[in-house]
């Protein structure tokens, strides 16, 4: 990786436009087939698009907002709104009508780019809450209503017409007056707690953050090709994943959707991805769930393969000893075993990068022993996002790595990590009030229990407003505890309950693929989920396995009482986030009848037998 410093993201684009114009910058899916744009046709149409931004009277500060998901289209939208020193404002393609006007309206923006007609219709169905909207931008073709017009991104780029040499003047001139201090982009917070915020961070804490984060990576000779597929809506793939790689002249490759990423993997064989835990937790499941079905001499086969891993990535990434022997097995297992898993991924990857969300240590550790390494790291969309990242240098497997240079971490005395950096935030968007509360004395308060070890390796605890304090003044950090709930094979997702209670209950979702065959192998008679989950020889086994998992925890860290719910928590229901999060808040409100149920003297008490209620939702 070469030595980078540019001034601004567009400024790094035209660089990297004459250093590899030849070579692939984007690709996308059309039909069957991924199609591609070198550095220097994806420049172009960028210049055009910026062309049409400044006929449209887009002037330098301007918001302009991008409602879509993951697409060619997002990318040119972003590189054109910054090429005329304008500030692109993310919208989920998630979000509803309301939530997205909220966005419109308080960030000022006058123009916004829409994927399709479902999201243009979001709008039309708004379109008396958002007055100041001009005009609407869509990637693809269709009609719009005449009270409210839409205009293609070709159209607006006039694609037809090359550009003049004078009209690509005057637009690099715009790109050549990007300062570091300047806006690049103001991100609405997913809205976990309380109203959205806007996150405002400039040109210098984005590509500070990219530039600093490869660099952990290490030097590589590799012409890397990312494939995206969280929502560039959200700083972690915007900054680790787009811009990283855009930066360092790499190829970034877009995902169809959430559902088709495996199937993608397979056909860009992609050599480096970001995620959320999420994706890794779904990876080991399904491995073992594979495993489970196979022979018993290849079960051995591959349990022995584990343990040998788990032994060599002790001693060689953490321990950092010579590993002697252990190397010349752990390669006989990785060519019986572990290079047939990574083969599933498309055979190149070379690294996950992990954030979002602690990533439990066991998985972490797992995925190190099948040769597909995860740096995990921390930060905040008020960070751009990372401050810590894990490296191939420096492993632990349930650490975040240490801190990224000129980058200054202290804890408070209730053990709150404070961050001061170049990445830090400007603050949020026409909200001086909640800038203020979010500083301290120059440090930036995360809300995030931490620790730091003698090492400098950072460890996350959990969020300081979700810590449970028990009546009995207990102090417990859920996230560990789901963590371990997650790992069990029949459970998709857990959220645990018990604040100025007198013990801690669980809310559950189920493997929905591993149920059913639990049900068949139990030869259980049912119409639907809600009448298997809710089956007296189902709940049995789900508490037995809560039991085993009591037996490793001190008394007061037990799960006493459980729900079991007949469909697993999403995006569409209402219960994660598009980075797919735990929204607690609105899920204890779902479901607040059934926790409080769990404390009732209703012979629901707790008790050294972990007990569930009825998993039918009222």
């Amino acid at each position: 990786m070469r030595n980078l410093s540019y001034r601004s993201i567009p400024g790094m684009l035209k660089e990297n436009a004459r250093l590899f114009s030849e070579r692939t910058a984007v690709s996308y899916k059309r039909g069957d087939t991924f199609l591609s744009l070198s550095y220097a046709q994806f420049y172009q149409r960028v210049l055009m698009l910026a062309r049409g931004l400044v006929k449209a009277g887009v002037q330098p500060g301007d918001r302009v907002a991008i409602f879509s998901e993951n697409r060619l289209g997002w990318a040119i939208s972003d590189f054109g709104i910054q090429s005329v020193r304008a500030v692109t404002v993310p919208i989920y393609a998630t979000n509803t009508g309301e939530q997205a006007a909220y966005v419109l309206n308080h960030s000022g923006a006058k123009i916004v780019f829409v994927s399709t007609r479902m999201q243009y219709e979001k709008l039309l169905a708004v379109r008396d809450q958002i007055p100041g909207v001009e005009m609407v931008v869509s990637y693809e073709r269709f009609l719009g209503d005449r009270t409210f017009p839409v205009y293609t991104q070709h159209q607006l780029s006039e694609v037809s017409y090359p550009l003049q040499e004078e009209e690509q003047k005057k637009i690099e001139a715009l790109i050549d007056a990007v300062t570091p201090d300047d806006l690049i982009t103001i991100i609405y917070t997913s809205g976990t707690t309380g109203m959205p915020k806007g996150v405002m961070l400039t040109q210098e804490n984005v590509i500070f953050d990219a530039v600093t984060g490869m660099k952990k990576l290490g030097p590589t000779d590799r012409i890397e090709t990312f494939l995206s597929f969280l929502p560039l809506s959200h700083v972690l793939e915007r900054t680790g994943g787009y811009y990283a790689a855009l930066i360092s002249g790499y190829h970034i490759a877009f995902a169809e959707n959430v559902q088709k990423v495996m199937e993608n993997m397979v056909e860009v064989k992609p050599t480096a991805m970001v995620s959320v835990p999420r994706l890794f937790e779904k990876i080991y499941s399904r491995i073992y769930e594979n495993v489970h079905q196979m022979s018993r001499l290849r079960q051995v086969l591959f349990h022995k393969a584990v343990e040998v891993g788990r032994k060599y990535v002790q001693l060689k990434y953490v321990e950092k000893k010579p590993v002697g022997l252990l190397g010349l097995q752990y390669r006989l297992f990785d060519r019986l075993v572990f290079s047939k898993v990574r083969e599933r991924f498309g055979g190149r990857l070379q690294y996950f990068i992990c954030g979002g969300a602690p990533l439990d240590k066991t998985i972490n550790e797992f995925m190190w022993i099948i040769g597909l390494p995860v740096y995990t790291g921390y930060g905040l969309t008020e960070t751009s996002p990372a401050v810590c990242l894990t490296s191939y240098d420096e492993v632990r497997f349930d650490s975040v790595g240490k801190a990224f240079e000129q980058t200054q971490l202290k804890l408070a005395e209730d053990g709150e990590l404070l961050i001061k950096g170049p990445q830090v935030m400007k603050g949020y968007y026409h909200n001086q009030k909640a800038t203020d509360e979010t500083f301290e004395n120059g440090w930036l308060l995360t809300g995030d229990i931490a620790r730091i070890d003698d090492e400098g390796f950072v460890y996350i605890v959990d969020r300081k407003k979700e810590i449970i304090v028990t009546s009995g003044g207990k102090n417990i950090a859920p996230q560990p505890l789901e963590n371990e709930l997650r790992l069990d094979k029949y459970i998709s997702q857990a959220m645990v309950f018990g604040d100025r209670k007198p013990y801690l209950v669980a809310l559950l979702t189920p493997n929905v693929e591993r149920l059913v065959d639990l049900g068949r192998d139990e030869k259980l008679n049912y119409i639907d989920m809600e009448e298997l989950v809710n089956n007296k020889r189902i709940q049995e086994i789900y508490a037995d396995r809560i039991k085993e998992l009591n037996k490793t925890l001190p008394p007061y860290e037990t799960i006493k009482k459980f729900v079991l719910l007949p469909r697993d928590f999403s995006i569409e229901g209402g219960e994660l986030t598009p980075t797919l999060k735990l929204k607690r808040k609105k899920i204890f409100t779902m479901y607040q009848e059934k926790i409080e149920q769990l404390y009732t003297p209703n012979g629901m008490g707790a008790s050294n037998h972990p007990q569930s209620t009825n998993g039918e939702k009222k």
